[in-house]
């Protein structure tokens, strides 16, 4: 039975966003997502959010997902339109148009907040961890392979291991955002000076709950 909608959301202006810090832009994520598995998903009026924000937009936070169909970031959140950027590529990793793109969402349009948030039974995980080759997946999931390498297993080195390719997934979030910091001169002054925060999650399709597993 669904519960009624308990809470109002407004949307997101120059002075909400600036007045937020990391941890609380990370606490409406955690809220938002706590709404979204008990079923209770904030009231808005999301064509009066479009024209609200036709003139501009004022994100809090930028999240680094994957494509996979089941993990929509705005709704997994409870996230209106407006409220956060969403990045999504096969396996949530970085290259440069992913950095730049989350340079864009924090130095310049003011995110307080990047989140990479994998999740369990991920395809592209389970892709590099099988060596698969298809056109450019072939390449794309090469991206992969550091994590691959990072972690070991007593069990098979493939899909068939379901461990084995969590592993994986949880590694793979932990050196995207070791590889944003080194590879991102603009985000890492920016995490360094307190001005924006990163967080690491991994949302499990079973479920619908996120578990951040690191913190800004």
């Amino acid at each position: 039975m669904k519960i009624k909608n308990i809470k109002v959301m407004n949307t997101q202006t120059a002075k909400s966003q600036a007045a937020l810090s990391p941890k609380e832009a990370l606490t409406l994520l955690e809220e938002g997502n706590k709404r979204f598995i008990n079923n209770s998903t904030a009231d808005r009026d999301l064509l009066k959010q479009v024209n609200e924000t036709s003139h501009g937009q004022y994100p809090f936070a930028v999240v680094l997902s994957c494509i996979d169909s089941r993990v929509p970031a705005e709704i997994v959140f409870d996230q209106g339109v407006g409220d956060i950027f969403s990045a999504r590529i096969a396996g949530n990793f970085v290259n440069e148009d992913i950095l730049g793109s989350l340079e864009f969402a924090c130095k310049a349009a003011g995110s307080k907040l990047i989140v990479v948030l994998g999740h369990t039974s991920c395809g592209a995980v389970k892709g590099a961890c099988d060596h698969v080759e298809l056109g450019n997946l072939t390449g794309m999931l090469k991206k992969l392979k550091p994590a691959i390498d990072a972690v070991s297993t007593d069990g098979e080195r493939s899909s068939k291991n379901a461990e084995y390719v969590q592993k994986v997934a949880d590694k793979n979030v932990e050196l995207t955002i070791q590889q944003i910091k080194e590879k991102s001169p603009v985000l890492k002054e920016m995490l360094d000076d307190g001005t924006i925060g990163i967080a690491g999650g991994m949302y499990d399709v079973t479920s619908g709950k996120v578990k951040f597993s690191q913190r800004p």
